[in-house]
């Protein structure tokens, strides 16, 4: 199994061009299903359907996520026909195995004012500074945290105000900058990188304080401490601000097409889980302000 995995792991990278973050995923599924097979002693080459019906009641007795079963599920099917295809198994367990049933699931978001007081937190010294980019920068864009990450001295264009992120399948998108976003990744990239790079070969956008890229640890861990600090109480991670950044954008009357641009989805029906937020948002309105509501 183990061998099995890493064919497909290349296979992902060389012949799908798949990013690293979704290979990792695709990966990781896959070695939890290699532990069902461990555990249960069963054989890749001779798995049928009711294995993989005890397979679910396996991830059920795990307590796993109804959206995480649906993952696992996909990278099963996405690793069986590569198999189907090199020859490796003849038959698919997958085929008649069907998707766990889910609700809507709504993104959580924050509001305007929400988005405002965490903004104002960091101060201006040299760290304040290169934090005020990075939440301005997320906000700006509702770039996912791995595009924030990956992004170097190139990915920005000061004098255009636009910022070239690559996203999944290594699809390249361009999205603008507001003014308060470029006025403050200007001031990091005059006052605050120059200081924290050691190695002039580094071209990573946003650094850490050892002179190398921040990774996406330590974005997170830099958004959910200035969320603490502005006194809000619900979780903030940085698709929090992805999903803010689409909502707010819709609210204030922007088309669904140019929000899918800017977010990187490739089909619009991704994006339009956020007009159900919209929609939510028309609801308080019409009641608050219609007459007979």
């Amino acid at each position: 199994m183990k061998n099995y995995i890493k064919d497909f792991e290349d296979y992902l990278t060389l012949e799908k061009g798949l990013s690293k973050n979704t290979i990792t995923s695709y990966i990781s599924d896959l070695e939890i299903f290699q532990e069902f097979l461990e555990k249960t002693k069963l054989d890749i080459l001779y798995i049928k359907e009711e294995d993989i019906q005890k397979y679910l009641i396996y991830l059920s007795k795990k307590e796993y996520k109804t959206t995480s079963v649906a993952r696992i599920l996909s990278s099963l099917r996405s690793f069986f026909l590569y198999l189907i295809e090199e020859k490796i198994v003849i038959n698919n367990p997958m085929t008649e195995i069907s998707k766990p049933k889910m609700g809507l699931r709504l993104p959580k978001t924050l509001s305007l004012e929400e988005v405002e007081s965490i903004l104002k937190v960091p101060q201006g010294d040299q760290l304040g500074l290169r934090d005020k980019a990075i939440l301005e920068t997320l906000y700006a864009t509702g770039m996912r945290i791995s595009e924030l990450t990956d992004l170097n001295l190139n990915s920005v264009n000061l004098e255009l105000s636009y910022v070239q992120c690559i996203g999944k399948g290594n699809k390249e998108r361009i999205v603008p900058l507001g003014s308060i976003a470029h006025d403050a990744i200007e001031k990091y990239l005059e006052i605050v990188r120059p200081r924290l790079l050691k190695d002039y070969r580094i071209t990573a956008l946003f650094l850490n304080n050892r002179g190398k890229g921040l990774t996406r640890q330590g974005v997170w861990k830099i958004i959910k401490g200035y969320a603490e600090k502005s006194g809000i109480k619900k979780e903030v991670s940085p698709h929090t601000f992805r999903h803010s950044f689409a909502t707010h954008l819709l609210e204030n009357g922007a088309d669904l097409r140019s929000v899918q641009e800017m977010l990187g989805h490739s089909d619009i029906s991704t994006t339009q889980i956020y007009t159900h937020i919209s929609k939510k948002q028309l609801y308080k309105v019409y009641n608050s302000a219609h007459p007979r509501a």
